[in-house]
């Protein structure tokens, strides 16, 4: 179906698009609200800054197309092919330990071998990085330090450019070049190893063994940056980001409620996408996608929006989980302290004995949601957070199950809601240094007239202890509660300030009569 075909008959009311075929197409700014492009063949589309709030890719297949995967696959095998020019080099390097006619050749080979044990070890252990450096320092105290370097130069161009390939291939999920991979690696160490060493003879089976082994290990490297996502995030970003050359794009695209259940999304760019309630459950090979700084880049968060019943225990601590979609999300007993839940939904969740301490749960829905055990000391709510036909027989306000409510028994249906809800039209006042009764009420008095005689009543006092008391003042729903806190609290301080002019003026007098 072609681009323009879609778009008309959009404006002229169709939204069922589903199964069409709409490879390569260009919905660039487009306007595709609450569309149906479930089991769509989306491969290759643009859906750059357009708005798919509420559209529907059930079940769609998005990735590259034909033409722009043969083309990634060709600059995979160059890639492959110079990292094996590197692999020979460094093969010819270590052969040098056997060529009894120079002894600048032998301290040369060996500073490579050296190098290539050091790197070879800590690059399974740590990351390429870190084999480049520990292995340069350990040539360099071998004593060749020009041989040292040059050699860290052409390993880690080789690694890098072969991580590249090789898990380039493997995102394109061509079974025939991928299983190939190694044999062409191998095979191009060996020609170019051979053609190094062709006028010595008696070292060309050292230096071609040695190319091949390197060749393999950098290839198993490869594999692994795409696999294991805490090893050099930096060069799978570039693995990534070349994968998702010509593929769909959503760069910058409005998903709000976009619904991807199911859908296919490897060599998918989800860069600077609104990503607000998006539902991602069951998607294939999201960890493929590229996700820029939404919240798909953290692993543990993408994996719980593909399966939201694998997270209970989980520890996700100042996890980013704003605008997720985690309804009936299993969070029983997790870990969410000071997490950002804002604009997140869950709606039926279990996030029973979970810990909310301190999250941010601003223009968050939890209706519906299981509460019932969960800490929730500190959390930052307000009239925008849905809380709704909460299940709760009793929460926590301090850690390790302190502070109980209710005291004893049980929450009654709705009133987990509304022991909450009071929250809302109150404004709370701290004082830090004790309180002045009659400052306290004289401004009262003066923000009520300022505010056109809006009530304004004290409705607790608590008393901290070390002269710390928390004031609630209650306000009308529809008041302006920033501007009143900021005026009852400047107003406090001018008055304060007076009553204690006022009192040091009387001590004074005092002392005067006195005398």
């Amino acid at each position: 179906m072609k681009t323009a075909d879609v778009i008309e008959q959009y404006k002229n009311g169709r939204r069922d698009f589903r199964g069409e075929s709409l490879r390569g197409c260009n919905f660039k700014n487009q306007d595709l609200s609450g569309a149906d492009f479930s089991g769509c063949d989306i491969r290759g589309a643009n859906f750059s800054k357009a708005n798919l709030t509420e559209a529907k890719f059930e079940k769609a297949k998005a990735g590259l197309r034909k033409r722009w995967t043969i083309f990634l696959l060709l600059i995979a095998l160059i890639l492959i092919i110079i990292s094996s020019f590197f692999s020979a080099i460094v093969g010819v390097l270590v052969a040098y330990i056997f060529d009894q006619s120079s002894s600048e050749n032998q301290i040369t080979g060996w500073v490579s071998l050296i190098f290539l044990l050091f790197f070879s070890i800590l690059t399974w252990r740590k990351n390429i990085l870190a084999g480049a450096v520990v292995g340069a320092v350990a040539g360099a105290v071998a004593g060749a330090v020009a041989g040292a370097v040059l050699a860290s130069i052409f390993i880690l161009a080789a690694e890098s450019a072969f991580a590249v390939a090789v898990a380039s291939v493997s995102t394109f999920g061509v079974a025939v070049v991928g299983t190939s991979a190694f044999a062409f690696a191998v095979a191009f160490a060996v020609v170019f190893a051979v053609l190094f060493v062709a006028e010595f003879a008696e070292f060309a089976v050292v230096a071609v063994t040695v190319a091949v082994a390197v060749a393999l290990f950098l290839t198993w490297i490869g594999w692994l940056t795409l696999k294991q996502e805490y090893r050099d995030p930096w060069l799978r970003r570039i693995v990534i980001a070349f994968a998702a050359l010509g593929g769909t794009s959503f760069f910058h695209a409005k998903l709000t409620a976009t619904d991807f259940t199911g859908a296919t999304l490897n060599s998918t760019n989800f860069n600077q996408a609104i990503l607000n309630k998006t539902i991602f459950k069951q998607a294939i090979k999201l960890e493929l996608a590229r996700p820029g700084k939404t919240l798909l880049v953290n692993p543990q968060v993408r994996e719980l929006l593909i399966n939201p019943s694998t997270g209970a225990g989980q520890d996700l601590t100042k996890a980013d989980l704003r605008g997720a979609n985690l309804d009936g999300a299993n969070l029983q007993r997790t870990n969410l302290r000071l997490a950002d839940l804002s604009q997140a939904s869950f709606r039926y969740a279990n996030l029973r004995e979970a810990n909310l301490t301190e999250v941010n749960a601003v223009n968050a829905d939890l209706s519906y949601a299981t509460l019932t055990g969960a800490c929730v000391e500190n959390w930052n709510i307000d009239a925008t957070t849905q809380l709704e036909n909460i299940d709760c027989q009793y929460v926590y306000l301090l850690n390790n199950q302190k502070e109980r409510r209710p005291s004893s028994g049980e929450f009654e249906a709705g009133e987990f809601t509304k022991l909450f809800e009071e929250v809302f039209d109150t404004v709370d006042l701290i004082f830090r240094d004790g309180m002045d009764w009659k400052a306290l009420m004289n401004t009262l008095k003066e923000v009520q007239v300022q505010n056109e005689d809006t009530p304004l009543q004290v409705q607790t006092i608590e008393n901290k202890g070390d002269g710390v008391f928390i004031v609630k003042v209650h306000v009308p729903p529809d008041a302006n509660k920033e501007k009143i806190h900021q005026e009852l609290t400047e107003i406090y301080q001018i008055k304060a300030q007076l009553t204690a002019q006022d009192e040091q003026l009387k001590f004074l007098r005092e002392q005067n009569t006195d005398l």
